[in-house]
């Protein structure tokens, strides 16, 4: 069941804010449909500008995409809104394994910043994480009604959802969501490269002189969606032996590096699916007597305060700057504007400690 919180997030004193607002209107706007003249009215900017803040965020200057989202916001700008629609805001629901990762909340921390101060509400659903799940497509949208755009981050949604969204005409953006097979429907999509991320592990253990590395990452239960873990393990392979490891549980954690750790050709470095799985694999470690970085090392991924921390050696993967690219593009759905750019590919970079 998925759990819904309004977060109402427009200013503090959003009916005072929308009143003097209604002051500084154009003539367009007065008159009917707002259009992106108001939007680049308001921002004080081009409107080839307004098109690729909306459409192709990574192209623009975060402070000049900032003015442009603010703007579209606070005017409701989207396809067939009136002047009474700009002042209802647009709402826009954001579903993600919340409660199982907590990283997701680092991406919609990137959406909070660009929609402060505007009448942009966001409404967050929880879901159940995909990995465990033996059918993680959604078949039913994590959106109720009033909502104007869906964004879905890391869980795919099923063929049912997909033909709902659009019979609904629900502009619809992915993050991290990556499905085996393609669907008929072009959904636009933010994603981080996984794959990049695995090689540059690869590349720097390798230039150490490890040659095999142990993968932790949670089991996946499904081969209907390609996940993180599974492109990270591809670009790892490219430079060292991976030794493949799914670990439900801390018990099995255990288990895994005391038998993999042992004997001739054992893997000399591990390498944890987030810094989370890495900093309990550290604590395993210590407990059976092999050191970091001296005896194995150990690299995660995400990169935040835990890995800090621990001195750990991590990929860090830019969070906001994937909710801000998703916030974008909804926008731009919602706006009926060109759809040009429909695939985001961010970069990861590596972040050396310590521990490898």
């Amino acid at each position: 069941m998925t759990t819904s919180i309004n977060l109402a997030l427009v200013s503090r004193n959003r009916r005072t804010s929308m009143n003097s607002f209604d002051t500084e209107v154009s003539p367009r706007m007065t008159s009917g449909r707002i259009t992106i003249y108001d939007v680049a009215e308001r921002a004080g900017v081009s409107i080839s500008t307004v098109s690729l803040a909306i459409n192709a965020p990574h192209r623009v200057r975060e402070d000049t995409r900032r003015r442009v989202i603010a703007a579209a916001g606070a005017l409701g700008y989207r396809s067939g809104a009136t002047t009474n629609g700009a002042n209802a805001g647009v709402r826009v629901a954001v579903a993600a394994p919340f409660s199982s990762y907590p990283s997701y909340f680092r991406r919609f921390a990137g959406m909070l910043a660009d929609v402060r101060n505007t009448a942009v509400e966001l409404t967050v659903h929880d879901l159940d994480s995909a990995a465990a799940a033996a059918s993680p497509l959604l078949d039913a949208l994590p959106a109720r009604r009033g909502v104007d755009g869906l964004i879905v981050m890391g869980v795919p949604l099923g063929s049912a959802a997909l033909r709902a969204s659009r019979d609904a005409a629900m502009p619809l953006v992915f993050v991290d969501v990556q499905r085996a097979k393609t669907s008929r429907r072009d959904v636009p999509t933010v994603l981080v490269d996984d794959r990049e991320g695995g090689r540059l592990v690869g590349a720097h253990l390798s230039s150490q002189g490890h040659t095999r590395a142990v993968f932790l990452h949670e089991p996946q239960a499904s081969g209907a969606y390609i996940s993180a873990g599974m492109l990270r393990a591809a670009g790892l392979t490219e430079s060292v032996d991976v030794v493949d490891a799914p670990v439900p549980s801390d018990r099995a954690l255990v288990e895994t590096l005391e038998s993999t750790l042992r004997g001739r050709g054992a893997p000399t470095a591990v390498v944890a699916n987030h810094d989370d799985l890495a900093s309990r694999a550290c604590r395993v470690l210590a407990a059976i007597g092999v050191r970091v970085p001296d005896d194995v090392a150990v690299v995660g991924f995400d990169d935040g305060p835990l890995a800090a921390g621990l001195d750990l050696t991590t990929v860090a993967q830019p969070f906001e700057e994937t909710g801000r690219a998703a916030l974008g593009l909804v926008l731009s759905e919602i706006s009926g504007a060109s759809r040009s750019v429909r695939r985001i590919v961010l970069q990861p970079s590596l972040v050396i400690r310590r521990s490898a």
